[in-house]
């Protein structure tokens, strides 16, 4: 096998399978644990699943994956003839993948980049796909890397959700911690900001908050050329049609993602989650 830059992102990444096949990509699953079982997102429970438990309000947390896997992972890539790999993951601000990954890579027979993108969901599946491309037209480890840099450096994301109490419950609101007092009277966006989940705007009512969801990822994207992602979770009706809006308004659309969110961010936003992620080329 000719040699080569390999790319590992995390199963936080939501990329479609199909283009994680075509691109060579390396998911390494996060786990969601309900009650006391442990669960690796993407194999072992579905988001159905998820969202059930969720309203049944059973006890749900998330956990990182451990070095050793992660070790495993770049040994096996390894073996398959790569000579460097680029290992790109959710923010640090979110959870402790990035560590793990790091612990990992000081033990790797090849180098291995390890790299905090600040994103999540599409937006850190954006960031992977980039070194991807750049890692099949023949890109070092540094080129591929600066690549993912470059990409996450322009790429926006933006949420909605029907309340803020599972991000609260998860300790993952940061500063958007402010409007948890309003909840009740508010629909709350917010915004991805230096890796973080952050208050964007208070909307008095659902229909009215993703109308403005809607224009501000308009805005966001121009009419240079855009890759945009739509996420939900179990709220397909609401995506689809918010993606069919997106494609009359955003004369730059290149590619469009429409896909329901995996078990590990969806425990932390609960259902009736709509992101819009906004990526220009």
């Amino acid at each position: 096998m000719s040699r080569h830059v390999a790319i590992v992102t995390d199963s936080t990444a939501y990329l479609p399978a199909r283009t994680m096949e075509r691109h060579g990509i390396t998911a390494v699953p996060l786990t969601v644990v309900l009650g006391d079982r442990a669960l690796e997102e993407g194999t072992e429970i579905s988001t159905r699943s998820l969202a059930q438990a969720l309203q049944k309000r059973w006890p749900v947390t998330t956990s990182r994956p451990s070095p050793e896997l992660f070790a495993e992972t770049y040994r096996r890539i390894a073996e398959s003839g790569a000579d460097g790999i680029v290992s790109l993951h959710l923010s640090a601000e979110l959870s402790g993948t990035h560590d793990a990954a790091v612990v990992a890579a000081r033990g790797a027979s090849i180098p291995v980049r390890v790299v905090d993108t600040g994103m999540i969901a599409m937006a850190l599946g954006f960031c992977a796909l980039a070194a991807a491309e750049t890692a099949e037209a023949g890109g070092t480890v540094d080129e591929a890397v600066t690549a993912a840099e470059k990409r996450a450096a322009g790429t926006s994301a933006y949420f909605y959700v029907d309340t803020l109490d599972y991000l609260r419950r998860g300790g993952r609101i940061g500063a958007a911690q402010a409007l948890f007092g309003s909840a009740l009277a508010v629909k709350p966006l917010l915004q991805l900001e230096s890796g973080r989940i952050e208050p964007l705007e208070k909307v008095r009512t659902a229909s009215k908050a993703i109308a403005r969801l809607e224009e501000i990822a308009a805005d966001r994207a121009g009419s240079a050329p855009v890759d945009v992602a739509v996420h939900h979770l179990a709220a397909p009706d609401r995506a689809s049609a918010l993606a069919d809006r997106l494609r009359e308004r955003v004369p730059g659309l290149a590619d469009l993602h429409v896909s329901e969110v995996g078990a590990v961010i969806g425990a932390h936003t609960g259902p009736g989650l709509l992101g819009v992620v906004v990526s220009p080329r």
